[in-house]
């Protein structure tokens, strides 16, 4: 007599081995982002010895004696100890911040806007920053990060709004293709008055230069500290909207038939969107394509599940950031690549091949 197996105990091992395969994920994403973190302390143009990073680190923790005219370490240099601490110390922060925010932010966006090929900058969040600032700079005669990160920030939220608005009109508002293209005719309009402003007077941009190409060079504390905040409820959020966006991401009357608010969540998706990446964009400037490489990879490893692949971005995010810079400052010395276009072309390349693995997928 034939016998058939409950189809819950198919499941479970099933479950059982996607979860272990999650969790090996988060560890291996903790390791990678531990071994980005070293690099970028001691790589530069004056290297500092891996062991020598670890002294360092080890004297700030509390009890060791480290601070504002502290001995250094015994056997590392004084100039070792100012090359990590004062210069890179505080850049590997940024591109901590920023990392996580963009790559969340990415899983985020690909949720709402149920395209695999979105990324920040598609609802036009990044050039909102880029317009904000060149405002403040040409007309408001703002020179200093410290000053110009509000109006970043601003400009940010201001497009993610006025892309929901546009997006929102009409029958079918609210649509992932009405917020998609809204945000790329925004986008292109904004980079359009931003080139022209900056042509107009190149002089005046010249303290924003390595700001708009995606640099994570020369970048303070007073800009991490401002923004790491916002970035941090962002991804409180963005998790506390997972669930949703699972549901939202299988369509629009699925999620309907399962008691989600579709409109609430796209709304929620924006807000979360313009905390993370505006707030990334004000730190470091735009950085391409990150958030479309690292809400990819964690789809690669855990799967469809919205709170895992934001958990996973939250990690890769900062690893890939990290990577970039580190790249970009051994690629061309004695000078260096700012972060930015080396994942730009980094980024052009993934880009091809995902679409062309859709198209591919599509027949």
């Amino acid at each position: 007599m034939a016998t058939t197996t409950p189809p819950g105990a198919v499941r479970a091992p099933r479950a059982a081995a996607r979860t272990r395969r999650r969790i090996a994920g988060l560890v291996v994403a903790l390791v990678l982002l531990a071994v980005a973190l070293l690099l970028s302390l001691a790589v530069g143009a004056r290297p500092v010895a891996l062991v020598d990073v670890v002294q360092v680190l080890r004297s700030l923790l509390p009890g060791a004696g480290a601070g504002a005219g502290a001995a250094a370490p015994a056997g590392v240099e004084p100039a070792d100890v100012a090359a990590v601490l004062d210069l890179r110390l505080p850049r590997t922060a940024a591109a901590l911040v920023a990392g996580a925010g963009l790559g969340v932010a990415g899983a985020v966006v690909q949720a709402v806007t149920r395209n695999p090929l979105a990324d920040p900058g598609i609802l036009g969040v990044t050039a909102g920053s880029a317009f904000a600032v060149s405002i403040a700079v040409g007309f408001a005669g703002v020179t200093a990060a410290s000053g110009w990160i509000w109006f970043s920030f601003v400009g940010a939220a201001l497009a993610a709004v006025t892309v929901s608005l546009i997006g929102g009109a009409g029958r079918s508002g609210g649509s992932p293709a009405r917020l998609t293209l809204s945000g790329i005719a925004l986008g292109a309009v904004l980079s359009g008055i931003t080139s022209s402003v900056v042509l107009a007077d190149p002089r005046r941009f010249d303290a924003v230069r390595a700001w708009e190409v995606g640099s994570l060079a020369d970048r303070g504390w007073g800009p991490v500290a401002t923004v790491a905040p916002f970035v941090v409820v962002g991804i409180v959020l963005a998790l506390l909207v997972s669930r949703p966006l699972d549901a939202v991401a299988l369509g629009d009357d699925h999620a309907s038939s399962v008691g989600v608010s579709v409109p609430l969540v796209r709304v929620a998706a924006l807000v979360v969107v313009t905390l993370l990446a505006g707030g990334a964009t004000a730190v470091v400037g735009p950085i391409a394509f990150l958030g479309l490489m690292v809400a990819h990879a964690a789809r690669g490893v855990v799967g469809a599940s919205q709170p895992w692949t934001i958990g996973l971005s939250a990690l890769l995010g900062p690893v890939l950031l990290l990577l970039a810079d580190v790249l970009g400052r051994v690629v061309a010395p004695p000078g260096e690549l700012a972060a930015g276009l080396v994942t730009a072309a980094i980024g052009a390349p993934v880009l091809i091949v995902v679409a062309r693995r859709l198209q591919g997928g599509a027949r």
